[in-house]
């Protein structure tokens, strides 16, 4: 099943590292906390950069003292280059605060045995992460000098998105507005069809090259006939360079779970610029991959190698992969214990093929065996309800001063916010954006619709920022 990465993550609270104050000076004219929402497994690859970033840290505290002395009303806290929010921090001197969410990262309330049973597992809630922010939030004021009666703005990408987006909804006396960007809080119960996601991704490779979603529709059929005999299963394993070869029809099924993985994760990582946010890859990367996938009416054996081809450019762009571990996914060190835990209680999200809308095989989304599924790994059952009790579904427009932003190509913004609500609760829709490509640091690539994006965000943002300090001298 798809999972929202991140995108943006408490021993049960906060492990911010303290901050050191600013030099002594009056209350600032502007000092905006940016709270910054954000998974691990969402926004950025965090885990996978943590030891460059540790090696990084000594330089980034030195440069934050040094920023200090230059700029004494500003505050900063180290983020790991989160892009596209230094600048807004930049912009309206502000404090950026990266929180963790509890059970990721190293923020596991029970150490090495938070994961060890639904008992410990029990405080893995999204409502509880929210609660953590808004004690960081208290702290954070009621610690840092001027903080007290300054505005906080929450922002966040993916599920740091969905929980920036319902902070607002249920502290909004804690923030004065959210950014979510790429943030599917529709994506639960029946509010959008369960398919829509793999439809997306369908199109994405549809308009990346012709005959390319067709090419990997026909790809399922090809690998079944050959996977029918041990010859078959051998020759799979040769053409494909799998590290481990194919024995049974169990890792087929493992097989075509993970190349289905690799389409749905080039779909979010549609870049317009080399990256590595998961892995290194080219620019427009579904472009490149299409190269490889023009007819579909060649030969099993010839569709299967050009479909090796195309695998090639998502795992080995750097020429240093020596095969191709079906074992291992680029979001496997991403959280995926905590995500699983939380998508088998409370983040229900229903996902369906059908074969013809999109280009995978056909799946029927079965509340049931999902149940069972999770019952049997964790000992739970979903609630596929509470997410929209909770937080309102569609019913939101009482709701005030929240930015959904989503990018077209992005598979998730099928259930996201994609039209404006009320003149407050404001849709931005990007073209030509893959995944909170909004949310990523400038770029000389970056398309016109993506800088209009932020624009507009910091807009809305310096907006709220004055409506606060008009609020505040009306009171005094």
């Amino acid at each position: 099943m798809p999972r929202p990465w991140g995108s943006v993550s408490c021993p049960v609270i906060f492990p911010v590292p303290p901050l050191p104050p600013p030099p002594p000076s009056p209350p600032p004219p502007l000092l905006l906390l940016l709270l910054l929402l954000l998974l691990l497994l969402l926004l950025l690859l965090l885990l996978r950069e943590r030891e460059r970033e540790r090696e990084r840290e000594k330089g980034q505290r030195e440069w934050e003292r040094e920023n200090f002395k230059q700029a004494p009303h500003s505050v900063w806290s180290p983020t790991w280059g989160s892009g596209f929010m230094w600048d807004v921090a930049d912009q309206l001197k502000a404090m950026l605060v990266f929180a963790e969410h509890r059970y990721y990262g190293e923020s596991l309330p029970f150490g090495n045995k938070s994961f060890k049973d639904s008992r410990h597992l029990n405080f893995l809630t999204s409502e509880q992460a929210l609660a953590d922010f808004a004690v960081l939030i208290k702290h954070l004021k009621r610690t840092i000098p001027g903080a007290k009666n300054q505005p906080v703005i929450a922002v966040g990408g993916s599920y740091g998105g969905m929980l920036a987006a319902w902070f607002r909804m249920k502290y909004p006396h804690m923030v004065v507005g959210a950014l979510a960007a790429s943030a599917p809080i529709w994506h639960f119960g029946n509010l959008v069809p369960c398919g829509v996601f793999m439809e997306i991704v369908t199109k994405d490779f549809k308009r990346s090259g012709p005959n390319c979603s067709e090419t990997i529709r026909s790809s399922w059929d090809a690998i079944n006939r050959f996977a029918r005999t041990g010859a078959g299963l051998r020759w799979l394993s040769e053409a494909l360079d799998l590290c481990t070869a194919l024995t049974n029809t169990e890792d087929v099924q493992r097989l075509k779970a993970w190349i289905s993985e690799t389409w749905i994760n080039l779909a979010m990582v549609d870049y317009p610029y080399e990256s590595d946010f998961l892995q290194p890859l080219p620019a427009w990367p579904i472009k490149v991959v299409c190269q490889y996938l023009k007819n579909p009416s060649v030969s099993d054996a010839q569709l299967l190698q050009n479909i090796f081809q195309a695998l090639n450019v998502y795992y080995n762009y750097s020429g240093q992969a020596s095969c191709l571990n079906i074992s291992e996914t680029t979001t496997s060190s991403l959280g995926t214990q905590g995500w699983s835990y939380q998508a088998c209680t409370e983040m229900v999200m229903p996902f369906c093929t059908n074969g013809i809308d999109d280009m995978f095989e056909p799946h029927l989304w079965n509340l049931r065996e999902f149940s069972d599924d999770c019952f049997k790994q964790w000992g739970v059952r979903p609630r596929p309800a509470w997410i929209i009790t909770m937080y309102g579904g569609k019913n939101i427009s009482s709701h005030t001063n929240i930015i959904f932003s989503n990018g077209e190509l992005d598979p998730w913004s099928g259930g996201g916010v994609t039209k404006d609500i009320t003149d407050t609760l404001v849709a931005i829709t990007i073209p030509e954006g893959a995944h909170h490509l909004d949310l990523r640091a400038r770029n000389a690539f970056d398309p016109t619709t993506v800088l209009l994006a932020r624009s507009m965000e910091v807009r809305h943002m310096k907006q709220w920022i004055r409506d606060f300090y008009a609020s505040l001298r009306k009171k005094h």
